[in-house]
């Protein structure tokens, strides 16, 4: 009873009923021609909506025109951390705007896997590409954000399971790679990676069949992605935020050192503006960000309970988050209600996107690491959109310092964990602080693609559709044939 008064008071102080919702669509594509982001649209049917219960309070949509401080576009992790870290740190209580439901996007559609990353290149990769100090600084900071992470959920229940990831070789020619990885984190990062055997492996860990031994990281947690978002949505407004869903951005406009961001209720007349908006953003929310990501498919799916002789069958030992070193890899791990959850790549455009042959390919994927699953009820199967840079790393940034315009994207599927020191990150920036933030990932803009690297580099070529199919082809003969 208490609870239905506080949302009725909410509901009446904003000068609204609850919104219809519209349906979900199986087919949205940020990128498709005239697309937009939706207004009030459902949730995909995710196992992490489908377990997380009911939906915390929120502040409804915007109803008439406001002035704002700092408004966040976009309340998935990214936005919703960034309110968090607002007013913790800095006294600053941020109005976010959110054009479907809470945590619509990539938050509530991913792996649940939150690891020790900040975007998809290898730490001897950060060596390349920016000497070995840099490389250092930028592993510091990884390190920060898984420490940042964990104290921000400690009091979310959000199904933890701690210990590590266990990166697995899926072709015996990948393990001395593994090795020389390993080797290179030890030993220059002071990161305690260690290499484990094909056999310590299936006997010890998971009977994965195309195991042919594994790199364990020392940081890795598993976490239930509906309940952390939820979690986050509860902290932001109990810190003073205010969360809008049903407000989309429809468009946007700055004056006088104002933006004035249209939504279909109103207008919102912003000091500072954060855009958090991953893999959904829309090519058309504002010019800065046009053709900076691609955004590409994750497929997920999550089984039924396994029983205690398929555990037994399938050397289920450990609850720690795995990976495969597939360049279209799978992610899996048993959760905690001991379902099988396993994801990977999936299709090029979302029109495609609900073919039921890119779930089978998932589930042939499974069934070939463990032939006991083989026939087992799928509970629940889903994609979204992961937001992908062209050169495979993120970037929080102010691009333009005579404007107060900050973004935080380009996560590449490692968002679960860095969105959140992403989030604190993007929160320095609004507060006035960004000066001391001295990596690349916040001095540059999110890069436009470089012709002369798609040519030469298979890393670039996929972020261009037209390019991507080729690119999976030549992806899926190198994984599973060379």
């Amino acid at each position: 009873m208490r609870q239905e008064t506080s949302k009725q008071t909410a509901a009446e102080t904003l000068g609204h009923a609850t919104p219809a919702r519209r349906a979900y669509d199986p087919a949205y594509d940020p990128l498709a021609t005239h697309s937009n982001p939706g207004e009030g649209t459902e949730y995909a049917p995710t196992y992490w909506i489908g377990t997380a219960g009911e939906p915390p309070e929120d502040d409804g949509p915007i109803t008439h025109d406001i002035e704002v401080d700092v408004a966040i576009i976009g309340s998935g992790f990214t936005g919703l951390t960034t309110a968090i870290f607002l007013a913790q740190e800095h006294g600053i209580k941020a109005t976010v705007l959110e054009a479907n439901r809470s945590a619509w996007g990539c938050s509530t559609r991913n792996g649940g896997q939150a690891q020790c990353a900040s975007g998809r290149l290898k730490r001897s990769q950060w060596i390349q590409r920016w000497g070995l100090d840099t490389a250092l600084k930028m592993h510091r900071e990884c390190v920060e954000g898984m420490e940042n992470f964990k104290e921000l959920i400690k009091d979310i229940d959000c199904d933890p399971q701690p210990g590590g990831h266990l990166y697995i070789a899926h072709r015996e020619r990948l393990m001395p790679v593994l090795e020389k990885e390993a080797a290179l984190l030890r030993d220059t990062f002071q990161y305690d990676a260690r290499i484990l055997g094909a056999d310590t492996v299936r006997n010890e860990w998971v009977n994965d069949r195309e195991a042919h031994g594994a790199m364990h990281e020392p940081e890795g947690i598993g976490i239930h992605a509906g309940k952390l978002a939820f979690g986050y949505l509860k902290k932001a407004r109990a810190l003073g935020a205010t969360v809008h869903p049903s407000s989309p951005v429809q468009s946007w406009k700055t004056r006088n050192g104002y933006h004035y961001l249209q939504t279909p209720g109103g207008v919102v007349k912003a000091k500072a503006v954060g855009v958090a908006t991953g893999g959904y953003t829309s090519n058309g929310l504002h010019a800065e960000l046009k053709n900076r990501l691609l955004p590409i498919l994750s497929n997920s799916l999550v089984t039924r309970p396994l029983t205690p002789a398929e555990i037994e069958a399938c050397h289920f030992y450990t609850h720690q988050v795995l990976t495969d070193t597939r360049v279209l890899r799978n992610y899996y791990r048993l959760l905690p209600d001991n379902r099988l959850q396993i994801g990977s790549r999936s299709a090029i455009t979302g029109k495609d996107a609900p073919q039921r042959k890119y779930q089978d390919l998932l589930v042939g994927a499974m069934e070939r690491k463990f032939p006991e699953l083989k026939g087992i009820e799928i509970a629940y199967s889903w994609w979204g959109w992961v937001d992908v840079s062209h050169d495979m790393m993120p970037r929080i940034v102010q691009p333009d310092p005579q404007h107060t315009i900050y973004y935080a994207m380009g996560y590449g599927g490692n968002g679960v964990m860095y969105s959140s020191q992403a989030g604190r990150r993007m929160a320095q920036w609004i507060a006035g602080k960004g000066q001391e933030l001295d990596l690349p990932i916040f001095q540059d803009r999110l890069p436009f693609p470089n012709v002369r690297e798609m040519v030469e580099s298979e890393f670039f070529a996929p972020f261009r559709r037209f390019g991507q199919r080729f690119l999976y082809r030549w992806y899926h003969l190198k994984d599973e044939a060379l």
